[in-house]
């Protein structure tokens, strides 16, 4: 079968060719922006998502620091606890009849209180103070030692400590 084409019939396939090229390339750039915007958002929502991640992963690092503090907490609240109930369970079973205490006195006035004269001279020579310089009880009036150590026991008629050595009853002359 043979066509015959006109010049009129060629011009107007040349036009529509031209409009079908130029509406070819709006939509071409048109799909070429929308894949700009694609590409855009994708690499937005692609850092948003790693800067979750890695806040993500900031959050699990911290709070596994906290949860182990936590729990070494819990354990220091524990052993604590056994200790207070352990000496609770010392004093409610042992009578506090005949037991002594040394008061360290710091001219005359009570400073520190501990369980035994030893203990009280540890303590104190870490401090730098040589118990070694203490005067002993009795030479003078306790106010006139800078330090020194008092020995106290128990005396349950009182509910209370007394000194372990009273003083020697001076006499007063005249008195009956």
């Amino acid at each position: 079968m043979i066509h015959i084409v006109t010049a009129g019939r060629l011009h107007q396939l040349e036009q529509d060719a031209e409009q079908a090229r130029s509406r070819a390339q709006d939509v071409q750039a048109q799909a070429d922006a929308a894949l700009g915007r694609h590409v855009q958002e994708l690499s937005a929502a692609t850092d948003r998502a790693e800067q979750a991640e890695a806040a993500t992963s900031e959050v699990g690092a911290i709070l596994s620091r906290a949860l182990e503090e936590l729990s070494a907490a819990q354990q220091e609240l524990l052993r604590k606890d056994i200790e207070i109930r352990r000496l609770r369970a010392e004093l409610e079973g042992e009578s506090l009849e005949g037991r002594t205490l040394t008061v360290l006195l710091h001219y005359g006035e009570p400073h520190t209180v501990y369980a035994s004269r030893e203990d009280a001279y540890a303590d104190t020579a870490t401090h730098g103070a040589d118990p070694a310089r203490w005067v002993p009880a009795g030479e003078r009036p306790p106010s006139a030692a800078m330090w020194r150590c008092e020995a106290f026991i128990y005396d349950a008629a009182s509910n209370g400590f007394r000194r372990a050595h009273m003083p020697a009853p001076k006499l007063i002359e005249g008195a009956a």
